[in-house]
């Protein structure tokens, strides 16, 4: 079942240390995170533990087999895709409590199609040209804040 305050979703993450960092993130902030589809490492993988520190038993985690269950699962929910290719920055969405802001793997990003698809849902971060992308544990950051900012939520 999905968090009524946030929901921070990693399609096919590659790179445990950036999923164990975005884990700790969600324990941070009270969000639930979902992986998705075939992930690049075990979930024993000591660099995701490592990365997650002592924040595992304050995290939700819900692995699900693909974007379509989750998405059939949470039909009146709004899905944010973020991609460096999408026109709308992120600052142009208006997110609400318990939406669901979705990553892609590591060294491809969303697929283009699903991108097409969901064109007014696709966000970006800012960046200078001639860079390609940032860090997928800082992404997450970025984006679950301007939520909760949104929110008007004090979490302390």
């Amino acid at each position: 079942m999905k968090s009524e305050f946030l929901n921070i979703v990693l399609y096919e993450p590659e790179i445990p240390q950036n999923t164990g960092n975005i884990a700790r993130l969600c324990a941070c902030i009270g969000a639930k995170l979902y992986l998705v589809g075939k992930l690049g490492f075990v979930l024993s993988d000591r660099y995701l533990k490592r990365a997650g520190l002592d924040y595992w038993d304050k995290v939700e985690i819900e692995q699900v087999l693909t974007l379509d269950e989750l998405r059939e699962q949470n039909k009146n929910s709004n899905f944010y895709y973020f991609t460096t290719k999408a026109n709308n920055s992120y600052y142009d969405m208006n997110f609400k409590k318990g939406d669901f802001l979705v990553f892609g793997p590591e060294t491809r990003g969303l697929s283009e199609e699903l991108l097409k698809e969901n064109q007014n849902f696709c966000a970006k971060i800012p960046m200078k040209k001639n860079t390609r992308s940032l860090n997928l544990s800082n992404s997450a950051a970025i984006a679950a804040y301007e939520a909760v900012r949104q929110f008007g939520e004090n979490l302390d």
